[in-house]
């Protein structure tokens, strides 16, 4: 299975919006159908990682595809329904905290992205992957593309499905469990978040223990603003 990666693009070579380019070379090469994939939610302190694996159907391509931190959640929202009625394929898969506590951030990543791809209806000739890392065990060739939500649709489109995704189980988790304002911050680092673990404590199998504040036993505020803080566009 070959596995590429893409470095960094050129700051001029970087298009104002994603666009189908990729996509078009690869099917032309006779390596479609292609799926991009995405994950959402490496930074928070709780809630799960979720990645979503796309096929877009060339004729029926969402207008208006972006990475998901450069549109609001309302047009989020429209252009995840429109992803899941329109496209070839979709799938969405998870790690939870747990899961990320036992094996690691990345690798927790990784994993959910195979699982995604593996659990396509359609089995794609090609993925593309935002970021630097090709998840291992995937059921094609892949390649890595730094930036990739930003340069191709089919990763745009993943990125969306797996933040609306996200944001929808951390909004449920938030009924359950409303002290920590889950659906206002969906798991980062925030004040009120922080505030929260203090005055209530962390919840098993919500937050991630092997996160820094909370493996110490408490939440170290300057860490948290130094660090975690800063991932939150993650």
């Amino acid at each position: 299975m070959s596995r590429q990666l893409s470095g960094p693009p050129l700051l001029f070579d970087m298009p104002l919006a994603p666009d189908f380019s990729i996509e078009k070379r690869l099917i032309a090469r006779g390596a479609g159908p292609v799926c991009g994939i995405d994950e959402a939610g490496r930074g928070p302190l709780a809630g799960p990682v979720v990645a979503a694996a796309v096929i877009l159907d060339p004729r029926r391509i969402p207008k208006g595809l972006d990475d998901s931190k450069r549109l609001k959640a309302a047009e989020r929202e429209r252009l995840c329904e429109e992803i899941v009625r329109t496209a070839t394929a979709v799938a969405v898969a998870s790690v939870a905290a747990n899961g990320i506590d036992t094996i690691n951030i990345l690798r927790a990543s990784l994993e959910a992205m195979r699982r995604a791809a593996t659990l396509l209806c359609v089995v794609p000739g090609h993925a593309l992957i935002d970021g630097r890392d090709v998840p291992p065990g995937l059921p094609c060739p892949a390649q890595a593309l730094v930036k990739g939500d930003q340069r191709s649709q089919s990763i745009a489109a993943a990125s969306i499905v797996a933040k609306v995704t996200r944001d929808r189980m951390m909004a449920r988790c938030a009924t359950v469990h409303p002290a920590y304002g889950f659906e206002l911050h969906m798991g980062y680092a925030t004040a009120r978040h922080r505030s929260a673990i203090v005055e209530a404590g962390a919840v098993t199998r919500i937050h991630r223990m092997s996160f820094a504040p909370l493996k110490a036993g408490a939440v170290d505020v300057e860490m948290v603003e130094a660090g975690l803080l800063a991932a939150q566009a993650g």
